[in-house]
C-alpha cells in the first residue's frame, strides 16, 4: 500500500512537469521562426544533458552503471519519449497554435486506456466509449476553431503530428513505468536526454544550422535555456520520478492540466487571441477523456455514497 505522503510527493512532480511541459510549446514556438526543428533539439538536449550531469556530479548519484541487457531498454525508451517526440512536436508547432498543441496533447490518457485494452485485455465499458466519442468530438472542435477552417478534410499535418505525439507519449509512458529499467530517476533521464542529443547531432552538421545561432537575440536563448533546463531536464525527471510510485494511467490523468498552463502562457508571451470554441472544444476533451478513465464514475459513486 502507498503512503498518503509518497501519493502526495508524485502528485506534485507531475503537476511540475506538466505545468513545465505546457509552457514549452510557447518557448517551442517563439523560436522556430529562426531555428529549424532539429537545431532547436540539439540546443535543447545539449544544455539539458548538460544541466543534468551536473546535478548527478552535485547530488553524487552513484548507481550510473547500466547493466548490458537493459540497454535496448533505453535506447527503446529514448527513440520514443525523446529523440522521436520531441521532432514530432517541434514539427507541428510550425503550423499550429501553442494553444491548441496544448489542449490536443490532453488525448494521451486516451490512447493509454486504449493501449491497455488492446495488450492487457481490459474491456470496453459503455463509460469508456462515451469518452471516446467526447474527445474525438472536442478534437474537431480544437482542430477547426477559427474562422477559415471548417469540419471535413481541412485539418493541417500539424493537427495530425500532435494528435501522433499524443499516441507516442502514451506509449512511452508506458513502456518506461513497465520496462522497470534499474537506475535512479536523474540518472535515466541523462542518458535519455544525451541519446536525443546523439542522434539529433547530424542534423545540424548536415544543415549548418550553427550558423543561424548568431540571429537568436537574449529572449529566444531564454526561452532554449528554459529547454534545455526545466523542460529536457527537471521536467522529464520528475515525470520518471512520479511514475516510480503511481501508475502510468494514474500519472496521464495530470495531462489535464497541461493546456491550462499552455494557454495562459500562449496569451501572455505570444499574444495569441483566445479562441473560445477551442476552449470548448479542450473541455470537452477533458471531460472525455474524465469518462475513459473512469475518475467520473468514481467521483459519482463516491458522491453517493456520502450521501
Amino acid at each position: 500500500m502507498i503512503s498518503f505522503r509518497k501519493m502526495l510527493g508524485a502528485s506534485l512532480y507531475a503537476t511540475m512537469s506538466i505545468s513545465l511541459w505546457g509552457i514549452s510549446f510557447v518557448s517551442t514556438k517563439a523560436v522556430l521562426d529562426k531555428l529549424d526543428p532539429f537545431t532547436l533539439l540539439v540546443i535543447r538536449f545539449g544544455i539539458g544533458a548538460l544541466f543534468l550531469l551536473v546535478l548527478i556530479l552535485v547530488k553524487k548519484e552513484h548507481s550510473m552503471k547500466l547493466p548490458i541487457q537493459y540497454i535496448p531498454h533505453l535506447i527503446v525508451l529514448g527513440i520514443l519519449g525523446v529523440f522521436l517526440h520531441q521532432v514530432i512536436q517541434a514539427s507541428a508547432l510550425l503550423s499550429i497554435d501553442a494553444s491548441s498543441a496544448g489542449w490536443l496533447i490532453t488525448l494521451s490518457p486516451i490512447f493509454t486506456v486504449v493501449l491497455s485494452m488492446v495488450f492487457l485485455h481490459e474491456r470496453m465499458t459503455f463509460p469508456k466509449a462515451i469518452g471516446i466519442i467526447l474527445a474525438i468530438s472536442g478534437v474537431l472542435l480544437v482542430t477547426t476553431a477559427g474562422g477559415d477552417r471548417s469540419l471535413g478534410f481541412s485539418i493541417n499535418i500539424g493537427y495530425l503530428l500532435m494528435v501522433l505525439s499524443t499516441l507516442n507519449w502514451a506509449i512511452y509512458s508506458v513502456l518506461l513505468k513497465s520496462l522497470k529499467v534499474p537506475l535512479p530517476a536523474l540518472v535515466l533521464t541523462f542518458y535519455m536526454s544525451t541519446l536525443g542529443l546523439l542522434l539529433t547531432l547530424p542534423f545540424i552538421f548536415q544543415n549548418k544550422s550553427w550558423e543561424k545561432l548568431i540571429l537568436l537575440d537574449g529572449v529566444e536563448w531564454a526561452h532554449l535555456i528554459f529547454l534545455g533546463v526545466f523542460v529536457s531536464g527537471i521536467a522529464y525527471w520528475y515525470w520518471a520520478k512520479a511514475l516510480e510510485v503511481l501508475e502510468a494511467t494514474q500519472v496521464s490523468v495530470f495531462l489535464y492540466l497541461e493546456p491550462v498552463s499552455t494557454l495562459i502562457a500562449a496569451v501572455l508571451l505570444l499574444h495569441e487571441k483566445v479562441i473560445y470554441t477551442s476552449i470548448l472544444g479542450g473541455a470537452i476533451i477533458i471531460l472525455g477523456v474524465i469518462f475513459v478513465n473512469g475518475h467520473l464514475v468514481g467521483l459519482i459513486n463516491r458522491w453517493s455514497a456520502r450521501r
